[in-house]
């Protein structure tokens, strides 16, 4: 090939930016794979409320759950802390505005299987022998994240850990999980928060875009 056929070449490349599939306003997802009609019809309200602490790597991923979790709740209900550098574990940072306060809540608990987390259905359901709502602490990440969220997190170490028991399979099937047991971000808060206000039907609401994504 001619250094003048190469220019003619490149001569009729177009110099707009190629064409990208539209997303959706909301979930940010490609429209083909958008999961928003299986939200609830009316975001769910809680008593309690979610408290999300990000591994920053977690944040690029194209598939993951945590959004499903805050737009499915009221905006009140579900608060998301992350990091801006890779390497960036540790919480509360001073960017993290409320956060300090929250871990010194007496009603924050942390979901995390320490050696001394105790299952969550032990705890008194809200309005139970005057039981204030809960803030519910979950670590966003890969297990190895969350581990090292939660070893680079003193605050954390203090905080009432809880677990859940038996669960179910996840059905989040395109990442695997590590063990049996394991379940997404959005499974794990909608299974927990559905315990803590004592309301089974709870968790059907807002595992729905999940359900939309792989059966609709």
């Amino acid at each position: 090939m001619n250094e003048e056929t190469v220019w003619q070449e490149l001569s009729e490349i177009s110099a707009d930016p190629p064409e990208t599939r539209d997303k959706c306003l909301k979930c940010k997802r490609p429209v083909p794979v958008c999961w928003c009609p299986g939200l609830p019809k009316h975001p769910v309200n809680p008593a309690s409320r979610i408290i999300i602490l990000q591994h920053p790597a977690e944040a690029k991923r194209c598939l993951r759950t945590a959004p499903m979790l805050a737009l499915g709740l009221e905006p009140e209900k579900c608060t998301i802390y992350s990091t801006l550098y890779f390497r960036g574990k540790k919480f509360p940072l001073s960017k993290h505005e409320g956060l300090a306060e929250i871990l010194n809540d007496k009603n924050t608990i942390l979901l995390y299987p320490s050696p001394d987390a105790i299952a969550l259905d032990k705890l008194n359901p809200v309005g139970v022998n005057g039981q204030k709502p809960y803030n519910l602490v979950l670590l966003d990440g890969t297990w190895p994240q969350a581990k090292a969220i939660y070893h680079s997190s003193p605050p954390l170490c203090f905080l009432r850990a809880c677990k859940l028991v038996g669960v179910p399979t996840s059905e989040y099937v395109i990442r695997t999980q590590p063990t049996e047991g394991c379940l997404s971000t959005l499974e794990t808060g909608a299974f927990a928060l559905s315990i803590l206000e004592g309301d089974p039907e709870l968790k059907d609401k807002m595992l729905g875009p999940l359900h939309y994504l792989y059966f609709s």
